[in-house]
């Protein structure tokens, strides 16, 4: 099979996603680790000195191209799933595996690195380069390049054991999502908004059945739990979505051995690499430094938040007593019992506001945005697709003034949109590279190209799409890291970009981009009511921002108690054989409500059993502080004018998103706001402080 028949193989060009098959893996992987095998014995060959470009020259080109193509099957498992495709996937992931693992414990290709940092001439090397070199002697080590005989063995057998175990993870997580349908009659959805019952109903009568198929996808699962009057209802979609692949489920799709194993290889490992626990382990590349610091930082997180919480619950039962004839709060009332207090307190209710955030106007209201802030364009663009619901677009610096008037604007980068859920999608969102941005060897630039990947609600008979506000914090969420991505001016690979940035700070962009999501000025530019065409009217705005922080108390002890558990399970030995006893003591400390005893939430947490969070579940509220100080750059801006303040979103830009992993990234936040980050501003926007709650911004 030629590179032009298989389109795993083309890939100067963008990725032909419409052509890529199942069938089309297992030839590409055979061709793509043939060469990149033979590029590492030539990099570690007499022949090749130890000189960074000469590596790069040798191993980066046979390796990104690994990557990429590795990447395409990886991302179209992940939004495409078929039997076939995740075959090939499973059949090869051990190989790709395997490889990977070989390559980072090279010891000859270790001390080529070890020799080009320590050499004279180190020195004068730009400091991105001398990052990514560190880096890489860093992770040498951590991909047991120092073992040797049958501990390098039984590293190499860990690695490949946990992606193997990680991958399943995943797909009993998609299946048991997909698996669980509960058809309900109209007398059923009493409460449940019109525009999620249509939906219901189409998704029903696609498959010739009646009534009105409920789903545990977010779009479905969700309104529900927040506005069904029938509590039998709720509890039914709350046990099967706490339930997801677990003994309570079929058997096929118990995520539980998975997860003691993965526990218990991920504390060999660390063993082997000479740590005491695997948390150690994750740490080496965070900011943070130590599990005891994480852990004391959560439990003063949870301490601030504590009070506000227990008030609020208090208050909950009471108004679920009282009016919702409650009398036992339970975890499936909560989402009712809160949207019913939210709407007599405030007189605001999301699906109020809803109507106004228009899949359409909400993104062109973005894109808008970003070109004010971070002074580029963006337009669509045409590249194959790999549904007919993604889009493309491209991002492009304008000619610098004084260059003539036909000047081509530059070429940033590129992002895939894929906004919508779907049977066979993963659940979540998130955002990933294609390919990033790299000065390839012969001076060659290649620029960056991202997919964003969202589960909102599609249209539905011939009305457009709409958001919830949470869905509109989603989508600058993942834009935030997509910017993260692409405006990098970083041209050495392994530090454009995202790469090489602290876990724990990789979402100070994405949760900065959040807080655009509650400013008036913002608003303005991202609404429009789905009939009349009329922005969100100022006094929905002033009562949706005077409920932001609705039990943000009971919000913030959630992700504490998840990060909590995370870490208690990396951090202490023997955790895979107690974590239903870890997880009950954490929430001994932090859960106000019990947990169900049938709850088994972990067997879904993909985050720290099939993604990049084990051990750094924190990340989210330690990026918190560091976000919402920035933030606080842009409000202080504000004061004298507009919130969206070109000149600091250009030091932004140039501070922390063009800078990408290049450096530190607390080197970067201090660039910016000449200062390390404070917890002040994080406690004044989630209201965790005593003070004024939130004021609007005048008009």
């Amino acid at each position: 099979m030629t590179d032009n028949d298989n389109p795993l193989l083309a890939l100067d060009a963008l990725p032909a996603w419409d052509r890529i098959r199942a069938e089309h893996v297992t030839p590409a992987v055979d061709a793509l680790l043939a060469a990149a095998d033979a590029a590492l014995e030539q990099a570690v060959s007499a022949a090749t000195p130890a000189d960074y470009d000469a590596l790069s020259a040798v191993l980066d080109v046979a390796t990104e191209r690994l990557s990429r193509s590795w990447g395409a099957v990886r991302h179209l498992n992940a939004v495409m799933d078929t039997p076939e495709l995740r075959a090939a996937y499973g059949e090869n992931l051990p190989r790709i595996t395997e490889f990977h693992t070989r390559l980072g414990a090279d010891e000859r290709l270790y001390a080529k690195y070890k020799a080009i940092l320590a050499a004279p001439g180190a020195a004068a090397l730009g400091a991105a380069r001398r990052k990514a070199l560190g880096n890489a002697v860093r992770d040498f080590v951590l991909s047991g390049a120092e073992l040797q005989g049958p501990a390098k063995a039984r590293f190499t057998q860990i690695q490949e054991r946990q992606a193997e175990l990680s991958r399943a993870f995943s797909e009993h997580v998609l299946d048991a999502t997909d698996g669980f349908a509960h058809y309900a009659g109209e007398a059923e959805l009493d409460g449940v908004p019109a525009d999620v019952v249509q939906a219901a109903r189409a998704a029903a009568q696609a498959e010739g059945r009646e009534g009105h198929k409920l789903t545990l996808h977010f779009p479905s699962y969700f309104p529900v739990m927040q506005y069904a009057r029938n509590r039998a209802l709720r509890e039914t979609l709350y046990r099967a979505y706490v339930t997801r692949a677990s003994e309570l489920g079929p058997a096929a799709l118990d995520n539980g051995p998975l997860m003691q194993e993965l526990l218990a290889l991920r504390q060999e490992e660390a063993a082997l690499l000479g740590k005491a626990n695997f948390a150690e382990v994750s740490l080496v590349a965070k900011m943070a430094e130590s599990p005891a610091q994480v852990i004391a930082f959560l439990h003063d997180l949870a301490a601030r938040a504590r009070p506000g919480a227990e008030r609020d619950l208090d208050e909950l039962r009471a108004f679920a007593r009282d009016e919702l004839g409650i009398a036992d709060l339970q975890a499936w009332d909560m989402p009712f019992a809160s949207e019913r207090l939210k709407e007599k307190r405030y007189a605001f209710s999301d699906q109020e506001i809803k109507p106004y955030f228009v899949q359409e106007r909400v993104l062109d209201g973005l894109f808008r945005i970003v070109e004010t802030l971070f002074e580029v364009r963006i337009r669509p663009d045409e590249a194959p697709v790999w549904h007919p619901s993604v889009r493309f677009f491209r991002i492009e610096r304008p000619a610098a003034a004084g260059k003539a008037g036909d000047a081509p604007a530059e070429l940033v980068g590129q992002f895939y949109l894929d906004p919508h859920a779907r049977p066979g999608k993963r659940p979540g969102a998130w955002m990933d590279g294609t390919r990033e941005r790299w000065l390839r060897p012969g001076r060659q630039l290649q620029t960056p190209v991202a997919h964003l990947v969202c589960n909102f609600a599609p249209p539905l008979d011939g009305r457009p799409a709409l958001l919830t506000h949470d869905d509109v914090q989603t989508l600058f969420h993942e834009f935030g890291h997509g910017l993260h991505h692409l405006l990098t001016r970083v041209d050495d690979l392994g530090v454009s970009g995202i790469s090489g940035v602290e876990w724990d700070a990789v979402e100070l962009p994405s949760q900065f981009m959040e807080n655009l999501c509650w400013e008036w000025e913002v608003l303005q530019r991202l609404t429009g009511h789905v009939d009349s065409g009329e922005p969100l009217p100022r006094a929905l705005f002033d009562r949706m921002l005077a409920a932001k922080n609705f039990h943000s108390g009971l919000q913030t002890l959630r992700q504490v108690e998840f990060a909590l558990i995370d870490m208690r399970l990396h951090a202490e030995p023997g955790s895979e054989a107690r974590i239903d006893q870890v997880a009950a003591e954490v929430r001994a400390q932090t859960a106000l409500l019990p947990t169900p005893p049938f709850n088994r939430f972990l067997h879904s947490f993909s985050h720290i059993f099939a993604g990049g969070y084990a051990a750094g579940y924190y990340s989210y509220k330690w990026a918190e502080v560091l976000s919402a100080d920035a933030w606080s750059a842009f409000e202080e801006a504000a004061a004298g004018g507009s919130v969206l303040d070109a000149p600091t979103g250009r030091r932004y830009r140039e501070s922390v998103l063009e800078a990408g992993g290049s450096r530190g990234a607390m080197d970067s936040f201090k660039a910016f706001r000449g200062r390390e980050p404070r917890i002040d501003a994080l406690l004044r926007h989630q209201g965790l402080v005593a003070g004024d709650p939130p004021q609007p911004r005048p008009a």
